[in-house]
């Protein structure tokens, strides 16, 4: 049992023996060798040096006969669905609820009721503004009577002014006569005392009579401000009316088009205030797909372009564009997108996940197996070609979409023979043995 650790101590202590003891010798012995070695590997060189190079030969590959085919250049996006109307519709008046509530699910119509709030004493309110307003129009012609006979107050007014001026005229005339007589000797001075009176009479008649004309001037437009007045309560009484009629129709609440209810209606009984969720009303026909471009692809995607989409669930939709962001995202830089789509069944649902496909303008391209594609020195991404002097030379490519089939690129030729296996180990110029089989093999 301790021979073993008997051996490995001896073997162990010869070692260290002839490392401290013996390392000259040991040196010079490792010296030896190496220099035999190096020399033996640089006559070999020599030896090889002076032998002539043999050609290796053209480097077999696999290659494939390719031709260009019209592609399909669709813009793909994701995004998801979208109702085409949603909308909460909200009281607003305050009232307790009186109608049966409608479940989420139901499909309502257009101007069906969703909600219907008590009345209260808002009857009695409509009924009174009426009432207002019926007084306010009898006060209307009343007003009118009133003003002819004004009009015709003025006019007496403005005859009993140019009769006073007539009278007064008249008696200046007398007056002057009087005093004339008088310096003649032909008049007493009592009858110029009394002419002179008759003028000063004549004058305070003049005065009376332009008071009574601005009396009735007055009075005149006193009788059109009251006819103006009235005609503003009718306005105003018409406007009570008009409110108290709005305030009633507030009380039936009802759907604003036609579609589902995404929520119940408010629970009879309940307290509705202004602003207080009756119900969530969505339209799902049509649908719409919403989805984001990038701005690379923006350009290919037009208004009434038609477009498919895939939905998570393995359906197949169909139809158009009919928006296209001019604003794109700030944080994405990419542009919504919307297409709309028929959906009469409501089979589709808010929110489902969906590939849309944009049709765009074709172009020629090449389906490749996804191993053909290689990078030069310098990263650039292509594929290795077979000329016709049986070279291999690098052709840049434009990646356009992954299929389960190969990759879809674009840059080549029209007719090309691509090297699908032995590409790596071969550079422009280097000769190749190509051996052709058929796309998809």
């Amino acid at each position: 049992m301790r021979l073993f650790p008997i051996l490995a101590a001896i073997v162990v202590s010869g070692l260290i023996y002839i490392f401290v003891f013996e390392r000259d010798r040991l040196t010079e012995m490792l010296a030896d060798a190496t220099g035999g070695t190096e020399t033996a590997r640089q006559g070999a060189a020599t030896a090889a040096d002076e032998t002539p190079a043999e050609d290796s030969g053209p480097v077999g590959v696999v290659a494939v006969h390719s031709t260009a085919r019209q592609f399909d250049s669709a813009v793909v996006l994701r995004g998801d669905t979208e109702a085409d109307r949603q909308v909460e519709v909200r009281a607003e008046t305050s009232g307790k609820v009186v109608s049966d509530p409608q479940r989420k699910g139901a499909f309502v119509e257009e101007g069906d009721v969703l909600c219907k709030i008590d009345a209260g004493t808002r009857r009695a309110q409509l009924d009174e503004a009426r009432a207002r307003l019926a007084e306010a129009k009898a006060r209307v012609p009343e007003a009118e009577a009133k003003l002819p006979e004004a009009r015709a107050r003025v006019r007496e007014a403005k005859a009993r002014v140019e009769e006073a001026k007539a009278r007064l005229e008249e008696a200046k005339i007398n007056a002057n006569a009087a005093t004339k007589l008088s310096e003649e000797g032909f008049a007493s001075r009592t009858r110029v005392a009394g002419t002179q009176a008759s003028v000063r009479g004549a004058e305070a008649g003049v005065v009376s009579a332009e008071a009574g004309l601005e009396s009735a001037r007055s009075n005149l437009e006193t009788v059109a401000a009251n006819k103006e007045a009235a005609k503003a309560a009718v306005q105003s009484a018409r406007a009570a009316v008009a409110a108290a009629e709005k305030e009633i129709e507030r009380l039936t609440i009802t759907a604003p088009f036609a579609g589902l209810l995404e929520s119940d209606t408010a629970e009879v009984g309940s307290l509705l205030q202004p602003g207080s969720l009756c119900a969530t009303v969505i339209q799902l026909d049509p649908i719409t797909l919403v989805g984001f471009v990038p701005e690379t692809a923006v350009d290919r995607i037009v208004l009434g372009a038609p477009a498919t989409a895939q939905l998570a669930s393995g359906r197949q939709v169909e139809g158009e564009v009919t928006f296209l962001s001019r604003a794109a995202d700030p944080t994405t830089r990419t542009f919504r997108v919307e297409v709309e789509v028929p959906n009469p069944d409501l089979a589709l649902r808010d929110g489902q996940t969906a590939e849309i496909r944009v049709s765009a303008d074709g172009k020629a391209a090449h389906l490749l197996p996804q191993s053909a594609l290689t990078l030069n020195d310098a990263g650039t991404l292509g594929v290795r070609l077979v000329t016709e002097n049986d070279d291999a030379r690098f052709a840049p490519v434009t990646l356009l979409r992954d299929a389960p089939t190969g990759v879809w690129v674009s840059g080549l030729p029209e007719r090309a023979d691509v090297i699908v296996i032995g590409q790596e180990y071969v550079t422009d110029g280097v000769r190749v043995a190509a051996t052709f089989r058929e796309v998809g093999q």
